[in-house]
């Protein structure tokens, strides 16, 4: 069974940072694109970040500059270093694996809740 379990959320102050983890399990993860998705509450679906195979990256613009993107195939692990945090980043964090026509993601992790507020 394929599972994907995110770690590191919590509370943090407007400019801190925080480094988000994605354990991978059941699949060849180094064979895969790996991504962030996140959802504000009340809101939709929210794209963050992807990292292919090779260690490419990818952002939106609204994390461009302020978050990183990287993963250890060795170990599995997808990770997300947030810095310089802000209040509108406040959301649940999902790891999730996109399809090979990246329309879709056919496999979440459960989240992990971020909140930035002072």
């Amino acid at each position: 069974q394929v599972q994907l379990v995110e770690s590191g959320g919590g509370l943090v102050q407007p400019g801190g940072s925080l480094r988000l983890s994605c354990a991978a399990s059941g699949f060849t993860f180094s064979d895969y694109v790996m991504s962030w998705v996140r959802q504000a509450p009340g809101k939709g679906l929210e794209w963050v970040s992807n990292i292919n195979s090779g260690g490419r990256t990818y952002y939106a613009d609204s994390v461009k500059g302020r978050f990183t993107v990287s993963r250890d195939n060795a170990k599995n692990t997808l990770y997300l270093q947030m810095n310089s945090l802000k209040p509108e980043d406040t959301a649940v964090y999902y790891c999730a694996r996109p399809t090979t026509t990246f329309n879709e993601y056919d496999y979440w992790g459960q989240g992990t809740q971020v909140t930035v507020s002072s």
